[in-house]
């Protein structure tokens, strides 16, 4: 019987096609995460079909995906919009990450050490950024992977779950935020310094500094919508 591992390497590779609406749909997160279509822009099926070289059908179904990942909305009479977060919401996303992130901080030291290596890590990958040409997407990405990593401390599943929800929401907040503010050493010496604390197992004075890290967040992200304290 021949061996299909010699006679054929390429047996087992499978690719998935990737639909037009697939595609477009991407770019379409590309560009909301690039912070290149702000919160409230109309996205039009015409102007984006001729745009993209694609039908108005195509176009449809993709903005379908985004409307139901919470990235646009349908607004009677008005078409597809880039969600738009109100203040309220704003606040109410920020306290309720600073709850489940400052809870990760808290079990710093009952966390399994590979979680703490996660957040090691993603401050690694997140302070390589700044020694390279990145864009405000890669930055907020990553920036997020810091707080991710902070919320899988807790060591719930639903927790993470929770939390990985509400970063879907503030990521287009974030995105204008980011690439507006482009502080990335500012950026990655508070999350160090927040790093330092874990490390030396000074979780209340860490506390505090992620306190004040999303308080900091908070009014930014208000700000980039367009709402001053």
């Amino acid at each position: 019987m021949p061996d299909t591992a010699v006679s054929d390497p390429f047996a087992t590779l499978n690719l998935e096609p990737v639909s037009t609406v697939d595609r477009v749909a991407e770019e379409l997160r590309r560009s909301l995460f690039e912070g290149e279509l702000g919160p409230g822009t109309a996205l039009r099926e015409v102007a984006l079909a001729a745009a993209l070289g694609v039908s108005r059908s195509t176009v449809r179904e993709a903005l379908g995906l985004l409307v139901a990942e919470g990235l646009a909305v349908h607004v009677p009479n008005r078409g597809t919009q880039v969600r738009r977060l109100d203040p309220d919401q704003v606040r109410d996303v920020c306290q309720a990450r600073a709850v489940i992130e400052t809870a990760g901080v808290h079990r710093w030291h009952e966390a399994d050490e590979s979680l703490r290596d996660d957040v090691r890590r993603a401050l690694r990958s997140f302070a390589d950024l700044t020694g390279s040409d990145y864009t405000a997407a890669q930055f907020t990405a990553h920036h997020l992977d810091i707080h991710r990593a902070l919320a899988a401390l807790t060591g719930s599943e639903r927790l993470v779950a929770a939390a990985e929800s509400l970063y879907a929401e503030v990521r287009l907040a974030l995105a204008h935020v980011d690439r507006a503010r482009g502080n990335a050493t500012e950026q990655v010496h508070s999350h160090s310094d927040l790093l330092s604390l874990l490390e030396s197992s000074d979780l209340d004075a860490a506390t505090e500094e992620l306190a004040a890290h999303l308080a900091g967040a908070e009014a930014s992200m208000l700000e980039a919508i367009g709402f001053r304290e």
